[in-house]
């Protein structure tokens, strides 16, 4: 499907991720937008969110007038009907938890309605495309977008290649993002796509540091961020957003695809037994503190 014949969107999710996304293709690419979660009350609070960081970020910046904010929200529909508001869009892009189960059963709900021209995209970091791809009846009309968190500051968005993804979806894809002013790479669908497997190497190693006492935490993140530029260390990150929680979560899946490499680290099994998995509790540099330096 050519670019130009992309008129009608819908976004599966309405959470933090999902409504960031359906604002972007509402404020960006001024496409009519149809955004789904399973309650009422989500899809409020998800175009209650757009609402709130249109006027913080925009209006209030003096980059958008409340008029302009007003035509972003009108291009956005809420629904809690997968199956109607898939069957007259041209892109639909999945943006649910990190739960393959879920994400298939999405992928089949939007399959069995969707037109036959319809693009079927996952916002997955991680999981396999492949596998989504194989529970409908177009594998080479799906693809994966992940966007990162900011969507409206962060401008990469990895376009992942499933084994059946056609190049046509691809170009159709990269185009798209594009119009979107992203950024976007094109990747095959390997575990973590390319930044996050790195990221995480990245984020292992500074573990294995902390656990053999190289150094606090602080300072290999310091290290980090002033050796090579980055904006927070890998450590603090993953305190800030609860990263240590989802790296637990994600163990059973990391291992089926990576082998023994993909097994938490003694240091973070440790703390997630402890109670320090980031955000909103505590994290490793809490952990260091007030376990590690004293054991």
């Amino acid at each position: 499907m050519e670019l130009g014949k992309i008129k009608q969107v819908t976004v599966i999710g309405a959470g933090t991720m999902g409504s960031q996304i359906a604002e972007v293709f509402s404020r960006v690419g001024k496409y009519a937008v149809t955004m789904v979660d399973t309650t009422d009350e989500r899809t409020n609070a998800g175009y209650q969110a757009i609402q709130t960081r249109l006027k913080k970020h925009f209006v209030e910046k003096g980059k958008m007038t409340t008029t302009e904010a007003d035509e972003v929200l009108a291009r956005i529909k809420r629904t809690t009907d997968i199956g109607e508001a898939s069957k007259n869009a041209d892109f639909v892009t999945e943006a649910v938890f990190e739960n393959l189960a879920l994400k298939k059963s999405v992928f089949k709900q939007v399959d069995d309605a969707a037109a036959s021209h319809a693009i079927i995209a996952s916002n997955t970091s991680a999981l396999s495309i492949t596998e989504m791809a194989a529970t409908t009846k177009r594998p080479d009309k799906v693809v994966g977008t992940h966007y990162f968190n900011p969507v409206a500051v962060m401008k990469l968005v990895e376009v992942v290649r499933g084994a059946l993804t056609s190049s046509e979806t691809i170009d159709t894809t990269q185009a798209l993002m594009q119009k979107l002013r992203k950024s976007p790479v094109v990747c095959k669908d390997t575990f973590g796509f390319l930044a996050n497997r790195a990221h995480v190497a990245m984020v292992r190693e500074a573990v294995q540091m902390v656990w053999e006492r190289v150094a606090p935490p602080q300072d290999i993140d310091k290290a980090l961020r002033e050796g090579y530029n980055l904006p927070m260390g890998p450590l603090e990150v993953y305190d800030y957003t609860g990263g240590w929680a989802i790296l637990a979560s994600s163990e059973q899946d990391k291992v089926k695809e990576l082998g023994e490499t993909g097994r938490l680290h003694p240091l973070v099994r440790m703390m997630i037994r402890a109670g320090y998995t980031g955000k909103p509790n505590k994290g490793i540099y809490d952990f260091w503190n007030e376990v590690l330096a004293k054991w």
